[in-house]
């Protein structure tokens, strides 16, 4: 960690004509990290120092930096990050143009910086000789994992493979590498426990040119996922952690990560595969992935063309009852057993698949599976819609979003009114109502979009 100070407060003070007025200083307002702060990937030694590098864009640098995310005390601070991709090694530079304490103390950026990259974070001199010494670290790790075989597409590269390692040993100091980069760009990110049996860990590396002098093979990223017990006699699969480096991202990598998962989930017969707190993207190409494989399942076929028949016959403006929008149990007991799909994320598909097999010109149609999505939703919080069961949802203000969170709370079945402490007004009703169908209209986004991504990448499997 080097730290440059781009002007000398003495060199002021030598000069009688350049020396400051004697007055009261301002409270320091501070800076927040997201602004004075840069990460880059370095390749080779000529990128560090360059800031025409890589970047990387961490979710929130802020809050590895105190409850208000400010660095005090420096002014024109800039700090500068390298991350190897050849040993993930971090080296940090560190400028400003004075230091001084206004009010607020000054803000010690060694700990801060070393709790983000632990034992990664290294001096300039180590950091360019790690492109050298440790140009053959990820083959190292390599050598005692499994290559996983998997249909390429025409989008796949040829040189990129994945490979499947027990996390321990080298591929445990891998991961301690991995963490700063998964603290960085995961939001809510926790480094996981690999003391606990279970763990491994899939790579998706490519081999390097052959002119190449450097590293034999490029880690492009990972997949922590762990086996846990299942009642009576199986295992059930959980994918903690994913991540493709910065650099590689939009590649497809992440996509042949979730598709060598699940082909190891069948070929071991796991009981099925669940993923932990996905973000919104990954859940996105999680969906995608599932619907595709979904579409050539056979006996999903009859069941989905009758649940579509019904929604473009029925005329749900006018119901009495909601129409449950829901497979028979049976099929989504052979999805499990089959593809090792969840029952949570057949749900998900199976709503993604009624939706793709619709006209979307047929607004009676659409409007029809929208009303099933409300009803559902509204289930799901309250209930079911013809009884809340004592449900009802309070609008309330949070520091995540001011305007549309809410909390859903309930009373005691059969209790007197008196014993209620919140009666429901009419015009509590109508925001309840508002923010249902903003819900609701959050969720039909999102089936539009993974359905027009399956459509485009399945036009064959869909014909079929």
């Amino acid at each position: 960690m080097a730290l440059k100070q781009k002007g000398s407060g003495a060199a002021a003070a030598a000069d009688p004509s350049k020396r400051r007025r004697v007055g009261f200083a301002g409270i320091d307002a501070g800076t927040e990290a997201n602004e004075c702060m840069q990460v880059f990937i370095a390749r080779n030694p000529d990128d560090v120092g360059s800031e025409d590098c890589t970047s990387i864009e961490p979710f929130d640098l802020n809050h590895f930096f105190g409850e208000d995310g400010k660095i005090y005390g420096y002014t024109d601070l800039k700090i500068n990050v390298w991350i190897s991709a050849i040993s993930l090694h971090a080296y940090a530079e560190i400028s400003f143009k004075e230091i001084s304490d206004g009010g607020k103390g000054i803000t010690d950026l060694k700990p801060v910086l070393q709790n983000i990259f632990g034992e990664n974070l290294v001096e300039k001199d180590e950091f360019l000789e790690t492109f050298s010494k440790e140009c053959h670290y990820i083959s190292e790790v390599m050598k005692n994992g499994t290559s996983i075989k998997h249909d390429a597409s025409n989008e796949d590269d040829l040189a990129v493979e994945i490979v499947r390692v027990e996390l321990q040993g080298a591929a445990a100091f891998l991961y301690s590498r991995l963490i700063s980069l998964v603290l960085l760009l995961v939001e809510g990110s926790t480094p996981i426990d690999i003391t606990e049996d279970g763990w491994e860990m899939l790579l998706t590396v490519k081999k390097a040119a052959p002119e190449s002098s450097a590293s034999k093979f490029q880690l492009l990223g990972f997949a922590a996922v762990h086996h846990f017990y299942h009642y009576p006699e199986s295992t059930r699969l959980r994918i903690s952690q994913i991540l493709v480096l910065p650099p590689y991202q939009g590649e497809g990598h992440g996509r042949r990560l979730l598709e060598s998962i699940n082909s190891i989930a069948e070929s071991e017969n796991i009981y099925d595969v669940t993923i932990e707190d996905p973000s919104d993207y990954l859940q996105y190409v999680r969906s995608s992935i599932d619907c595709l494989r979904l579409l050539t399942f056979e006996p999903i076929k009859p069941a989905l063309g009758d649940m579509v028949l019904s929604l473009e016959e029925t005329n749900l403006s006018k119901r009495t009852r909601s129409l449950v929008m829901v497979p028979p149990a049976d099929l989504a007991e052979m999805v499990r057993l089959k593809l090792k799909i969840n029952k949570k994320q057949f749900l998900r598909c199976w709503e993604i698949l009624i939706y793709q097999h619709l006209d979307s010109e047929d607004r009676k149609c659409i409007d029809n599976f929208r009303a099933c999505i409300y009803d559902r939703t509204k289930g799901e919080l309250l209930g079911g819609a013809s009884g809340t069961n004592g449900k009802r949802l309070l609008q309330m203000a949070t520091s995540y979003d001011e305007d549309s969170s809410f909390a859903v709370y309930w009373t005691k079945e059969g209790a007197d009114a008196d014993d209620q402490t919140v009666e429901q007004q009419p015009e509590d009703i109508k925001v309840q109502e508002q923010q249902l169908n903003e819900l609701v209209d959050n969720q039909m986004e999102e089936i539009v979009e993974v359905a027009k991504n399956v459509r485009s990448r399945g036009k064959d499997k869909l014909a079929a």
